[in-house]
């Protein structure tokens, strides 16, 4: 099975089971490590974060002085740059920013308190549907468990496990046998990371060196809520293509992942076949994720009005 396909297989089983999730993110923090699917796990504070934004809040945003209490000047908390002003517009587009005036000034305020215990941990899943062309898997495990950027890591694979496959990969990294219409096997429960403390990265190989570098735990953890707010602003579906071949073709029940039944496989945009767009398949694929999973398309928001020059009330 080609690996895209046995990518939106493994998402459609982890959705259909209720979990938060995403494709394709960074996984490294100096490095160039893109994780498969990402798996965030809620903390107490989800629901709060689910009334700010159903996109994922710039970090600069989340690292900087801002918030509810005192309206500021952005210049003062972001410094005067094009990317300052690119997250104060985009906080102001998706509602996590407000926005006021005072002598011909701009300030800004987030709406509410960022709540940072939102999501509890991350899961890493690495998917290599054929363990018979692993590639460079085993070593991309073991920089994963060195840098312990996720709390678990997991590898996902079609095919059937041996002993050999499983002494080849680090006792910490989890084993799935996935089937991609029935669902998925544990063979071996991965070991808890010390995602919050001082982690190992390669950064770079070399025949006679490896270059290595330490991160903290602090960065880590600032690493890792960007990881999380990517995850919970992209999710795991693709648009669909507007093409008449393409077709909405569930997995496992699970619905949304558009399927070329010209070329025989599901498709990304850029993979439609050569053919005159239109006719394509209206799919809602933010509704479908609103309904599958526990992101909230909709927010009611948390906005508040000013009561006093820095207290609010609902």
């Amino acid at each position: 099975m080609r690996e895209f396909d046995f990518e939106l297989a493994v998402c459609a089983h982890l959705e259909r089971e209720g979990h938060l999730l995403a494709r394709q993110l960074a996984g490294g923090v100096h490095g160039s490590r893109v994780m498969d699917v990402v798996v965030v796990e809620p903390g107490p504070g989800f629901d709060a974060r689910t009334r700010l934004t159903s996109e994922a809040i710039p970090h600069r945003l989340l690292e900087s002085d801002l918030g509810p209490g005192r309206a500021r000047r952005p210049v003062n908390v972001l410094g005067d740059s094009g990317y300052a002003d690119a997250a104060v517009t985009r906080g102001l587009d998706i509602g996590f920013l407000q926005r006021e005036r005072r002598d011909g000034q701009a300030y800004v305020r987030t709406v509410a308190r960022y709540p940072d215990d939102w999501f509890a941990g991350l899961v890493g899943i690495e998917n290599k549907p054929d363990l018979g062309r692993p590639g460079d898997l085993e070593l991309q495990l073991r920089k994963d468990v060195s840098l312990a950027l996720f709390d678990r890591v997991i590898l996902a694979t079609e095919s059937h496990v041996t002993g050999a496959h499983l002494n080849r990969i680090p006792p910490e990294v989890g084993v799935w046998r996935v089937d991609p219409q029935g669902g998925y096997e544990v063979v071996r429960e991965p070991t808890p990371l010390a995602a919050a403390e001082t982690g190992i990265e390669v950064v770079d190989e070399f025949p006679e060196r490896t270059d290595v570098r330490p991160v903290s735990a602090a960065e880590k953890a600032r690493y890792r809520r960007r990881i999380a707010e990517r995850a919970y602003g992209k999710g795991w579906r693709v648009p669909f293509p507007d093409c008449p071949h393409v077709e909405d073709r569930p997995v496992a029940g699970v619905p949304g992942l558009p399927y070329c039944t010209r070329q025989g496989r599901y498709v990304r945009p850029a993979d439609a076949c050569d053919c005159e767009p239109g006719d394509g398949p209206e799919v809602d694929v933010a509704a479908l994720r609103d309904e599958h999973s526990p992101w909230v398309r909709d927010p009611s928001g948390a906005g508040r009005r000013q009561a006093g020059l820095d207290s609010f009330v609902d």
